[in-house]
């Protein structure tokens, strides 16, 4: 077989490949937005909100709007790492909607599988894409480990005693994440070799400016989420504490694989806050915190989501064709 039916061949295959991941994808993400909502109690949801100030109520939706456009500014991050050219407004908006899928329904739909789809019609290669999200994750589970570290390293959490791992132990965990953060950062200030390939993909280090980026953006991201749950915890809470068991409940989260935690975030707080607030209390805070930061940006990612696949549609399926250097594109697909 020639070189050119080689490549014939391949198209057509990527081409069904893309029409069946597309109906594959209308197909998942509905049913899993079905199972996600199916069993809240709208009518607690809509008492709890009533309990809280509206002032305080406009302050949270407004640290909620900080958090996102922090977080979509990740991409930002990767538009400037591997000098792709898609406008900086269509970043944004694809981060969004990625991160708001990511938090309701999964990583794998949101993080991974929707910000392939999105990019790949904004011109991207996969090996661009990849570069895109392998650095999203750094930034945040970098700035975590920064953000976690100082907090657990400093004692500003304290577990209760039936808690295996005692202050002590988390203190010793605090410092091992501050010294692996710190040892990414040394790593792009000083390392003499910037790239390494590892199965086909290269990766490099980013420059110490943008790691510095990374970790404050990353940081910043998560207290705010922590501040929006603690502006809606009683006068007396603690905002280190609030933060820190956000932090906690999150790594319990990812290693549950539960949708935005559900269910795993209600039981840390509870745990280590019930000697402290009344439980009605902590769960008012939190499902407050769950309709402003997850089902009201659900509802706005979901439009955005159409109006984007609407876009594509009638353009074709693809927007653009040279959203990356030449030279970058051609190395990606090489």
């Amino acid at each position: 077989m020639t070189e050119a039916a080689q490549h014939k061949s391949h198209a057509k295959a990527w081409k069904l490949a893309r029409r069946l991941l597309t109906l594959a994808f209308f197909i998942l993400v509905p049913t899993l937005l079905y199972f996600q909502m199916k069993d809240l109690d709208w009518a607690e949801l809509l008492s709890s909100l009533r309990g809280f100030p509206p002032t305080t109520l406009a302050l949270c939706v407004l640290v909620a709007i900080a958090s996102y456009i922090t977080y979509a500014s990740y991409d930002l991050l990767g538009r400037l790492y591997t000098r792709h050219s898609i406008p900086v407004l269509k970043v944004l908006t694809i981060t969004f909607v990625c991160y708001v899928f990511t938090l309701n329904l999964s990583a794998l739909v949101g993080g991974i599988a929707l910000r392939y789809r999105l990019y790949s019609r904004e011109g991207l290669s996969t090996g661009t894409t990849t570069r895109i999200l392998s650095l999203s994750l750094v930034t945040n589970w970098g700035g975590y480990m920064l953000l976690a570290g100082t907090i657990f390293a400093f004692g500003l959490l304290h577990l209760p005693e039936s808690w295996k791992i005692g202050d002590t132990g988390l203190q010793v965990v605090g410092v091992a994440m501050l010294l692996l953060g710190l040892a990414y950062l040394a790593a792009c200030a000083f390392s003499k070799r910037r790239s390494w390939h590892l199965r086909g993909h290269e990766i490099e280090l980013p420059p110490f400016w943008l790691a510095l980026a990374q970790m404050g953006l990353g940081a910043l991201n998560w207290a705010l989420m922590g501040l929006l749950i603690y502006l809606l915890m009683p006068e007396d809470a603690f905002y280190p504490t609030i933060l820190g068991i956000l932090l906690i409940s999150s790594v319990a989260g990812v290693i549950t694989h539960i949708p935005g935690g559900l269910g795993v975030l209600e039981a840390v707080y509870i745990a280590l806050l019930q000697h402290e607030f009344a439980k009605s209390e902590i769960l008012a805070a939190l499902i407050g915190y769950r309709a402003i930061y997850f089902l009201m940006p659900l509802a706005v990612a979901a439009l955005t989501y159409l109006v984007l696949e609407r876009r594509a549609a009638k353009n074709g399926g693809t927007e653009r064709s040279s959203s990356e250097p030449v030279g970058r594109a051609e190395q990606q697909s090489s």
